[in-house]
């Protein structure tokens, strides 16, 4: 996607008049929905704590077998749907209960808008990547946002049951502008990995997240 000033106020604008995501609470597995421990309008909270120790507010306890279970929010925000009707009911897997309207905070939307406005290199498959040796050198030395990658180059090696395949760059030159994960992470088939952009596009895109920074609070 061509980056310019008036693109930059485009997307500014949709986050304006719609800061928000919604998350939507579904039944894990079939059981009984035996209770509601929160209602329309309440907030609640997501997990917390360096290592996401601290669990999310309850809401509601789904009971299977006669073993009752709490399911959580995983996901900070105001509820802003309950499917009353549900309680007391025998729920199928994967039942939308509940929806929260989350505040995207601004590393929310800066990634947002990184995954609308670069070349996202995605994972092919299932499995644990690392960056190539080379690029993780040059990053380290330059600093991410600055590398230029060529058709060709390595730019992570995928890894899985002891099969390693590297992951090219394909297409002309770029910046490697935004790395998506940590050393040897397991990543999904189809999340991101690479976030790259032209080099004469590189200096939008650094205004863009300025701006985000300008106008959201950390």
């Amino acid at each position: 996607m061509a980056l310019d000033n008036r693109k930059i106020n485009q997307l500014l604008q949709s986050f304006r008049a719609n800061p928000y995501r919604i998350f939507v609470v579904v039944t894990p597995h079939t059981g009984y929905l035996r209770e509601f421990l929160v209602k329309e309008g309440d907030e609640v909270k997501g997990p917390t704590g360096k290592w996401l120790e601290k669990l999310g507010t309850p809401l509601f306890i789904l009971e299977r077998e006669k073993n009752p279970k709490t399911i959580r929010a995983k996901a900070s925000g105001i509820v802003s749907k309950v499917n009353y009707e549900l309680e007391g009911r025998f729920v199928e897997a994967f039942e939308p209960v509940l929806e929260i309207k989350h505040s995207l905070t601004q590393k929310e939307i800066i990634a947002e808008l990184l995954r609308k406005t670069l070349h996202i290199v995605t994972a092919p498959e299932k499995a644990r990547y690392f960056l190539s040796p080379e690029l993780a050198k040059k990053i380290e030395k330059e600093g991410e946002g600055k590398v230029v990658v060529k058709p060709g180059e390595e730019l992570a090696i995928m890894s899985f049951m002891k099969r390693e395949t590297p992951i090219l760059h394909e297409g002309p030159p770029m910046v490697v502008f935004r790395v998506f994960f940590s050393q040897g992470q397991m990543i999904e088939q189809g999340e991101p990995l690479f976030g790259l952009c032209l080099e004469n596009e590189r200096p939008y895109v650094e205004k863009l997240i300025s701006r985000v920074k300008e106008e959201w609070p950390a």
